[in-house]
């Protein structure tokens, strides 16, 4: 036995040898779990003899264990879900410590269990680091290793099908099945008792008083399923009305960004080679100038490599493309634009900045459309600032008339009704956003420019009196606002002082019950000590708290201006 046992040292077994021909007869991600870190060093091991001899550094295998650094956790990660045609890495060796919390299913829908732990819920949770949301293919592949021969794999085979069940029936009885699966195994088993074992997790059932005891669990479940839907109603609810509110359409924001590249002197944005990419100007000279703009444009390069030196990192990584719609992916080439995004709060700085440059109008442009009527639009920009200057509300007003020449105009220019406003308007998005727009010639430049300082005048105080409304509406919006916040507040401190007072108390009756040692009853005293001051401040937040967020959406200063005149002139014009 011992010259077999010395013959068979360092030799890989039958579950390596499978592995390596899998491997090499499917060249794709694979995700391989072992249950010891001793087993993951072996398995490494023999695969880089069999896949990477004399190569030990080679990318195509990684390991992933407990005790890695957090940069390093993240470096394999990236390598792992990046694009195999852009990254080497083809084989995961993972501990346990991946089994949870770790998205590995961008590329990889193959997965071996080198090992079977004995608790059904570890081994789903290995499952899912695959078979979850954004995984490309349509079928994941799990396979477990079977010793046909051993009668323990009797056993192991038998708690891979009742997982299989205990997956089916969730909702049913699977969490009172899986403890009682749990405590079968937790004192391990002998070879005589295995087949007896595997009977009994096959036949694995409830007496009717448990089965009771489970079906109360498990409407305690339900409700929190029930309540956590819910909770996403109401998530998605806000998410539609926010987006009501603000009224941003992905190609607005696309359009924002060109005006905003172009205020700075460069480029607009360019179509890239796939379908909804677009590419930057170059702005390394912003850069060059302004130290700031570097950490700017570092948010459009790919994520830094460990240990790299952060001008190597800037040298081989470049701006990528963007894109204004979310990619679905996790190693997406492409940086997503929006709202938050550092880059677009910087473009957009310069919009909040330019309307009130000047003290009175000092821009105005006109646009061709194929509508047959002249119009003309005055634009206004409204803010409302709170307390130290902090802006509460924005808003951009717009009055709209049929244009007539100032040289045959009996009446003042007359505003249109509302329908006919967003008719108006409608068409100067369109202008706006047509690719090809015509220039206007001279003379109707000429012609528009003569009575331009009229028709400000004749639509300012029709804009004025929309702004006084405006005003009282959002200014009753605010409070509201503030009110919601104030109570949504007071709830909160209300409730953890209750929370305190009933822990407070829960230790008082556990100390007269306990037997607590003296570094214990230092710990109670410590943590008594902490709630009682708590509680002092929260009899003056619940008053003041709820006061200073009510202050906070007070107006303190308006500011109102007509910030741009806009002609729409027909085409046959």
């Amino acid at each position: 036995m011992t010259d077999v046992a010395e013959t068979a040292r360092g030799l890989p077994d039958s579950r390596v040898k499978h592995l390596v021909t899998w491997i090499k007869n499917h060249p794709r991600r694979v995700l391989i779990f072992t249950e010891y870190a001793d087993t993951k060093r072996y398995l490494e091991k023999q695969l880089r003899a069999a896949l990477t001899p004399g190569r030990e550094s080679d990318p195509l295998i990684a390991t992933f264990h407990g005790g890695m650094p957090d940069d390093a956790r993240e470096e394999v990660k990236r390598a792992f879900n990046a694009d195999p045609a852009k990254h080497p890495l083809r084989v995961l060796i993972a501990t346990d410590a991946a089994r949870e919390g770790v998205n590995l299913q961008n590329h990889c829908a193959d997965l071996f269990h080198f090992d079977v732990p004995w608790n059904p819920t570890r081994l789903e949770q290995r499952n899912g680091r695959i078979d979850r949301k954004l995984q490309r293919e349509s079928e994941v592949r799990c396979y477990y290793f079977v010793y046909a021969q051993r009668p323990e794999d009797r056993v192991l085979k038998a708690l891979v099908e009742k997982t299989k069940t205990i997956r089916k029936q969730l909702g049913s009885l699977a969490p009172v099945l899986e403890r009682r699966l749990e405590e079968r195994l937790a004192l391990g088993f002998s070879r005589c008792e295995a087949d007896a074992l595997a009977r009994t997790i096959e036949g694995e059932q409830l007496a009717p008083e448990r089965e009771k005891a489970a079906s109360t669990e498990l409407e305690a479940g339900r409700r929190r399923e029930q309540d956590l839907k819910r909770e996403i109603d109401v998530l998605q609810s806000l998410l539609g009305k926010s987006r009501e509110w603000l009224g941003l359409e992905t190609s607005d924001l696309q359009q924002t960004i060109s005006c905003g590249l172009e205020l700075m002197g460069e480029a607009a944005l360019e179509p890239g080679d796939q379908p909804g990419n677009f590419i930057l100007p170059d702005l390394a000279s912003r850069s060059q100038h302004d130290p700031s703009w570097m950490h700017t444009l570092d948010t459009l390069r790919a994520p830094q490599k460990r240990g790299q030196p952060v001008w190597d990192w800037r040298r081989q990584q470049g701006i990528r493309p963007v894109v204004f719609e979310d990619q679905g992916v996790l190693d997406s080439p492409t940086v997503h634009l929006h709202l938050e995004h550092r880059f677009v709060q910087r473009l957009l700085g310069r919009f909040r900045s330019q309307g009130f440059v000047h003290n009175d109008l000092a821009r105005a442009c006109i646009g061709i459309t194929s509508d047959p009527e002249p119009r003309v639009i005055l634009l206004g920009r409204l803010s409302l600032y709170g307390a130290r200057a902090s802006r509460l509300h924005d808003d951009i007003l717009a009055v709209a008339a049929r244009w007539t020449d100032v040289d045959v105009r009996q009446q003042p220019l007359k505003p249109y009704a509302d329908r006919t406003l967003d008719k108006t308007l409608a068409l100067l998005e369109k202008t706006l956003s047509a690719p090809d727009s015509k220039e206007p010639s001279l003379a109707v430049r000429q012609r528009l420019a003569a009575g331009a300082k009229r028709d400000l005048d004749e639509l300012r105080p029709h804009l004025h009196v929309q702004a006084e409304e405006l005003i009282a509406e959002a200014t009753a919006k605010l409070v509201q606002r503030g009110d919601e916040e104030a109570a949504d507040m007071r709830v909160i401190l209300e409730t953890q002082r209750a929370r305190i007072i009933a822990t407070a108390a829960s230790y008082e009756k556990a100390q007269g019950l306990l037997p607590f040692d003296a570094n214990e009853l230092r710990q109670i005293e410590a943590d008594k000590r902490h709630w009682m001051r708590r509680l002092d401040d929260l009899a003056r937040e619940i008053d003041s708290e709820p006061a200073r967020i009510r202050g906070s959406y007070d107006v303190r200063a308006t500011r109102f201006e007509p910030v741009g005149l806009v002609y729409l002139w027909p085409v046959t014009g």
